[in-house]
C-alpha cells in the first residue's frame, strides 16, 4: 500500500510523508512537517509546521500537534518544534504545543498513549511508554519519566518533574516534584509505592524492598527530603539497588519541593 491522501485533505508540498501512511478527510499538514511510515492522521487533525512524527503513529480526530504555546510573551516568528517518537497513539482532540525557545523541542517518547482531550504544554518532555488518560493536562516545561501513568483530569503545574513509573490518580493536583515509582493522589499527596506498576515491569522483590525502605526514610519522616535523601545515599542505606538509588537521587535537584506522605503533612 502506498501513501493515501484523502481528496479533502490539505497537504503542503514541503512536507514529507512516509510510505503506507494515511491522511484522512479534512486533515491539514502544514509546511515542513515530517511524518514517518505506516502512520494514520485521522479526519480534521492538524499537524502544524515543523512537527516531526515517527513511524506507526496514529493521530486522532481534531487533534492539533505543534500549535503555538500558550505563553503571553511568545514571538510567533520563533522556529521551534514538536517531536513525536515511534508507535505513539494520540486520541481525539489532543493538543501538543511547540517550544517557546528558538530551535527548542517539545518531545513525546516511544510507545506513549495520549488519550482524548489530554494536553502537553510547551517544552514538555515525555519519556517512553507513558499514558495520559482523558483530559490529563501537563503545563509547560513538565517532564515525565518512562512507564508513568497520569490519571484522567489530573493537572500538572508547569516546571514540575514526575519520575519514572509513577501513578498519578485521576483529578490529582500536582504542583510539586514526584519521585519515581510512587502513587500520588489529591493535592501533592504521596500514597505509597506503585507496586502494581513495579510488578508489571518484573522488578525484583529485592529492588522493591529497597524502594520501600527509602520511601519510608525520605517521604514518611519529618524533615527536609533533600537532607534525608543525602543521608540515605551517604550511609549506603539503598543496598546498592538501582531503583532505590534513582529514587534517592531524584531529591538532589528540583526547585518546586516534593510531594509528601499524608502522615507527614498531618503532623505538620
Amino acid at each position: 500500500m502506498s501513501l493515501q491522501l484523502h481528496s479533502t485533505s490539505i497537504v503542503s508540498s514541503t512536507s514529507s510523508i512516509g510510505d503506507n501512511s494515511v491522511i484522512g478527510p479534512y486533515a491539514i499538514i502544514e509546511d515542513g512537517v515530517v511524518i514517518g511510515e505506516n502512520c494514520e492522521i485521522e479526519s480534521h487533525a492538524i499537524i502544524k509546521k515543523g512537527t516531526i512524527i515517527g513511524s506507526r503513529v496514529r493521530v486522532g480526530h481534531f487533534s492539533v500537534l505543534g500549535g503555538d504555546p500558550q505563553f503571553l510573551e511568545f514571538d510567533r516568528s520563533t522556529i521551534s518544534k514538536v517531536e513525536i517518537s515511534d508507535d505513539v497513539r494520540i486520541g481525539e482532540s489532543v493538543t501538543i504545543h511547540r517550544s517557546i525557545y528558538q530551535e527548542g523541542i517539545t518531545k513525546v517518547g516511544y510507545g506513549c498513549f495520549l488519550m482524548g482531550n489530554s494536553h502537553v504544554g510547551h517544552d514538555g518532555n515525555l519519556g517512553n511508554q507513558i499514558i495520559l488518560a482523558n483530559g490529563a493536562l501537563l503545563g509547560g516545561h513538565v517532564t515525565v519519566g518512562n512507564f508513568s501513568f497520569i490519571g484522567g483530569g489530573a493537572g500538572v503545574h508547569q516546571f514540575s518533574r514526575i519520575g519514572q513509573g509513577v501513578m498519578v490518580g485521576g483529578l490529582a493536583e500536582i504542583s510539586k516534584d514526584v519521585p519515581p515509582c510512587i502513587v500520588v493522589a489529591g493535592r501533592n499527596q504521596a500514597c505509597g509505592l506503585n507496586l502494581t506498576g513495579l510488578k508489571r515491569r518484573n522488578i525484583s522483590s529485592d529492588e522493591i524492598k529497597a524502594l520501600k525502605k527509602v520511601y519510608k526514610l525520605i517521604l514518611m519522616k519529618k524533615g527536609n527530603p533533600l537532607v534525608l535523601a543525602k543521608k540515605c545515599l551517604e550511609q549506603e542505606l539503598i543496598g546498592g539497588k538501582k531503583l532505590a538509588k534513582e529514587f534517592s537521587e531524584f531529591f538532589l535537584s528540583g526547585k518546586r519541593g516534593f510531594v509528601r506522605s499524608k502522615s507527614v503533612v498531618e503532623k505538620n
